[in-house]
């Protein structure tokens, strides 16, 4: 299974494109749609936005290869690209250790669902765009069609949670 064009736009939507090196909220450096930078890379000039787009391919890659081995369950488009999301924002670790999955291993699909919902907060306070990503998430696991969030600017990538 592979992310499908709405489930990217969910994502691009969320992080906002950023041609230049940046600190998400939790002082990860990042560039382009929330690419976290690996050691060893930089972009003294910045990226393009089709590199941004490069880049973000080979991020979801892998948190689609994170979803396929984590999920014991079958899943609709719109479930598997809600979780492929929230593992590219808060990554296959806190995933794995989640409720969240708990649930939906047991087929709980609809507990699993509210527990998306429950990721929204940084640095103890409740964040607006992760509450918009997640409910975006929430309507993506629904059906796909409803679930774009309008890229009005660009969201800063947070990857810290407290466990839900």
């Amino acid at each position: 299974m592979e992310m499908s064009a709405t489930g990217l736009e969910l994502i691009k939507g969320a992080e906002g494109f950023r041609e230049r090196f940046y600190c998400d909220v939790a002082g990860i450096p990042s560039i382009g749609y929330g690419h976290r930078l690996l050691p060893g890379e930089h972009f003294p000039d910045g990226i393009s936005e089709a590199e941004a787009v490069r880049i973000l391919s080979v991020d979801v890659r892998e948190a689609e290869r994170a979803v396929l081995r984590l999920v014991r369950v079958p899943l609709t488009q719109g479930q598997f690209d809600a979780l492929v999301d929230f593992c590219f924002n808060l990554g296959a670790g806190r995933l794995a250790a989640s409720t969240l999955l708990k649930a939906l291993n047991a087929r709980r699909y609809d507990a699993a669902r509210e527990q998306l919902l429950r990721w929204d907060v940084a640095a103890g306070e409740v964040n607006a765009g992760l509450r918009a990503r997640r409910e975006a998430e929430a309507r993506l696991w629904a059906g796909p069609a409803r679930a774009i969030i309008a890229a009005e600017e660009p969201r800063q990538k947070v990857s810290h949670r407290n466990a839900a």
